[in-house]
């Protein structure tokens, strides 16, 4: 029989391939996103948008038991999860969001982040018909919308 060409890595050398593709990923395409989050909130809050935005979105955002700044956290994220998760931390450290904020607010940067990302990325190739794109998008806002009542209530009840 034909020999095997391909060595068998030893376990020292698939982490080693492992973390390297992971650093990769992390440095080429989860950094920049976080790092422009940063910089956005930044210039909302020079430029004075921030407050505006805060106070147009205060009443929606109010029946999730977050300030109307938290908008631009969902923006961002509908955006790209690693800048939803950049905006939360930067108002986070600004202190415009507390814990409890941000623990309403990662089950709805998971359930719709990246949506525009994504929209050529995966449904473009996968040749979905873009009359069914709403629908599509619709389904994961308001399973996060969902997701941030529930955890409004959990953080209410004292659960954690």
């Amino acid at each position: 029989m034909g020999e095997n060409t391909k060595k068998n890595k030893t376990a020292i050398e698939a982490f080693i391939e492992g973390a390297r593709n992971g650093y990769h990923t992390s440095m080429n395409f989860m950094t920049p996103n976080v790092v422009f989050a940063f910089v956005l909130i930044q210039v909302l809050k020079l430029t004075g948008l921030l407050d505006i935005i805060g106070k147009i979105f205060s009443p929606v955002m109010g029946i999730f038991g977050l300030p109307g700044v938290a908008a631009t956290v969902l923006i961002s994220a509908w955006l790209s999860t690693g800048g939803g998760i950049g905006a939360a931390a930067s108002l986070y450290a600004a202190g415009s969001l507390t814990g409890p904020h941000i623990s309403i607010l990662l089950p709805a940067i998971i359930l719709m982040g990246s949506q525009i990302q994504y929209m050529g990325r995966l449904l473009g190739v996968a040749e979905v018909k873009t009359k069914y794109y709403p629908h599509l998008f619709g389904i994961c806002i308001l399973n996060a919308l969902i997701a941030m009542l529930v955890m409004n209530a959990v953080v209410r009840s004292g659960v954690f």
